[in-house]
């Protein structure tokens, strides 16, 4: 089924900045739709990627296009520890592996070995938990663009003395590869257990971070991802992102 919408803005807007902030798709989808001749103005097919649509002119996407929407999926995995969420170097083995019908939790068959799912945030080999997998453009934007705000929360065994002084450091304080860090929500739940809020995705972060005032990460696992949380998904096993946790993402 074709989209349409009216567009109320009071100044013209690019079509694919509008797609992107309606959250319909990305920027760069948007793009790409209207090179296939997928997208019209008021009934007139658009054939200019920088073309702006004026405060009371009507978009829309057709059947085609709503259905290249329609296929784009999120992954929500429970990775563990030994799998890279990305591309993988020879001998290492990515965590797209694990996207088969048996560990599918709802049901789901098996994800095409050639589909493409890039991982939505890097999650290191040596850690687990949390992992979005996906061809959502929108998705991915307000999971890691630029301008996302999202926090992500992981639980952090660590060895060595934990201490006010240790936290307050790992709180605020620190640099890495010379940039400041921006501010973490840093808690300690048992003698040996933090949780960490983050703001950012710097490589290798947490690890460096507990480095750099003398403690050394034991086991690290992501359990949130703004409002969408691991829950009770086994490890190694994956579902579906559902209508509801998408919209409360790119919300």
């Amino acid at each position: 089924m074709s989209w349409t919408r009216t567009y109320d803005g009071v100044e013209p807007q690019r079509i694919n900045k509008w797609l992107g902030q309606s959250g319909v798709c990305s920027r760069r989808e948007a793009e790409g739709l209207i090179a296939e001749g997928l997208v019209s103005i008021d009934g007139e097919v658009v054939t200019d990627a920088g073309r702006k649509i004026l405060p009371g002119q009507t978009l829309t996407l057709n059947d085609g296009a709503a259905a290249a929407l329609d296929a784009a999926v999120t992954i929500v995995l429970h990775k563990p520890v030994g799998y890279v969420s990305g591309q993988p170097e020879p001998g290492k083995v990515p965590a797209a592996r694990l996207l088969t019908a048996e560990n599918a939790q709802d049901g789901s068959p098996s994800i095409p070995a050639d589909a493409s799912l890039p991982p939505i945030g890097r999650l290191d080999e040596d850690s687990r938990g949390l992992l979005l997998l996906s061809s959502d453009g929108v998705v991915a934007k307000a999971v890691i663009g630029p301008e996302s705000e999202l926090s992500k929360e992981y639980v952090v065994r660590v060895s060595g003395q934990v201490t006010e002084a240790k936290l307050a450091r790992l709180r605020h304080g620190l640099s890495l590869d010379g940039r400041t860090l921006k501010p973490a929500e840093v808690t300690q739940l048992k003698p040996q257990r933090l949780r960490f809020i983050l703001r950012e995705g710097r490589k290798r972060q947490i690890r460096r971070m507990c480095d750099l005032v003398g403690l050394t990460v034991a086991d690290l696992k992501r359990i949130r991802i703004g409002p969408l949380t691991l829950g009770d998904l086994p490890e190694g096993r994956w579902r579906m992102l559902t209508p509801d946790e998408r919209k409360k993402l790119i919300g």
